[in-house]
């Protein structure tokens, strides 16, 4: 099994679920993780972003444009 890396920071638990809603439908495999701590009550979120997608390296690019893509696809008063 290869070993998974950061492949991108993820702003919202939303663009989460789109994103991993699209890699399941692609067969990609990957992991989201949070940052939210429940000792820290989420404030790690606050500064890093809500957490990130990592998967192995060699989707890293196509993981990127998909991101990239929903991105552009979002309506313009949600940015």
């Amino acid at each position: 099994m290869s070993k998974f890396v950061r492949i991108a920071v993820l702003e919202n638990s939303f663009q989460a679920q789109l994103l991993a809603d699209v890699l399941k439908e692609r067969n990609i495999p990957h992991v989201i993780r949070s940052y939210h701590d429940t000792a820290y009550d989420g404030l790690f979120q606050m500064g890093q972003g809500y957490g990130c997608v990592e998967a192995d390296a060699s989707f890293g690019e196509q993981i990127r444009t998909i991101l990239q893509e929903l991105e552009q696809a979002r309506a313009p008063g949600e940015r």
